[in-house]
């Protein structure tokens, strides 16, 4: 018989990278930690975690425990709230959202919802994909609206994953600048031209991106100004602090006196999705996936993103 304790102190392992940082999360020693995972491997008679000095690392049957342990976790809460119900006679369900997805995509969605299952208690939380792909892990939320770019797919998705990544649209990104500036009239332009640009950008992740395509343009970019959110960078485009990248989403609501231009394939793309919990039938969650998948449909033919 798994102890389920030992694959909660596996799970904190997993998520801190150490014995020590995930000792510090669950309240409790190091070696107690280790003897906690040491017994599970026992149990197992299979290592699921190799030790080093930099830290510790899953191994292939680590991974599969901790895709058990998420997946105990998330059916636990899920009990919990079941019982919830029988109490209360209402469901409630929990959304995470990216801003400017949550912005295109949830209140028509949301709609659906309501007019298919009258009397459900809706929770709303804004959270980058980060954020909300653990909370969905640990069935704090019931689905994540979330994006990840180029590359694996976000948090620990995979055969061995509690999680279910549905994917609606690719968001490719645009370069955002002044009207007056030279470049404004293009139809496209390669992140190369734009090598002796300032740039302003409207989150943390998007420099990182722009960082890795300049890199393999041979420059490397002078960021002047980062925020948080995209509409103040796109007016401190218009203000003349220099040029931005910005997902094509994220260009509403319009800002006067700037104009956006697509970048020449292969072109910077955030992929869209939602990710919801392995094998949770709950009618509600199934409801909103589909209602995502239409919406994201309807975007895919249409063009709500204006170059200027």
């Amino acid at each position: 018989m798994i102890d389920v304790q030992r694959l909660r102190v596996l799970r904190t392992v997993a998520e801190h990278g150490s014995f020590n940082r995930a000792a510090a999360a669950l309240r409790l020693t190091p070696s107690a930690v280790s003897q906690q995972v040491a017994a599970l491997e026992r149990s197992l008679g299979a290592q699921v975690v190799a030790r080093s000095t930099r830290g510790v690392t899953l191994t292939p049957a680590g991974r599969i425990m901790v895709g058990a342990a998420e997946s105990v976790a998330a059916e636990l809460v899920h009990a919990q709230r079941q019982v919830d119900r029988l109490g209360t006679g209402r469901t409630q369900i929990t959304i995470a959202t990216f801003t400017s997805g949550g912005r295109l995509l949830l209140p028509r969605a949301l709609t659906h919802l309501a007019t298919a299952h009258p009397g459900t208690v809706v929770h709303v939380r804004e959270a980058e994909p980060e954020d909300s792909l653990p909370l969905v892990r640990q069935g704090a939320v019931d689905l994540a609206l979330a994006y990840h770019f180029d590359g694996p797919l976000p948090g620990r998705l995979g055969p061995t994953s509690s999680l279910v990544w549905t994917p609606l649209f690719d968001d490719p990104l645009h370069v955002v600048l002044p009207d007056a500036h030279p470049l404004a009239g293009r139809e496209s332009l390669d992140i190369a031209e734009l090598a002796a640009e300032p740039w302003v950008l409207g989150c943390l992740k998007t420099e990182a991106y722009l960082r890795r395509y300049a890199e393999r343009a041979g420059f490397d970019p002078e960021v002047r100004s980062t925020t948080t959110d995209y509409f103040f960078a796109r007016s401190l485009v218009a203000a003349g602090l220099g040029i931005s990248l910005i997902p094509s989403i994220a260009q509403t609501p319009p800002v006067a006196g700037v104009r956006t231009v697509p970048v020449v394939p292969p072109a910077p793309t955030r992929h869209v999705g939602v990710a919801t919990i392995h094998r949770r039938g709950l009618p509600q969650v199934v409801t909103m996936v589909g209602a995502l998948q239409r919406q994201a449909a309807v975007l895919d033919r249409t063009d709500p993103h204006p170059t200027a």
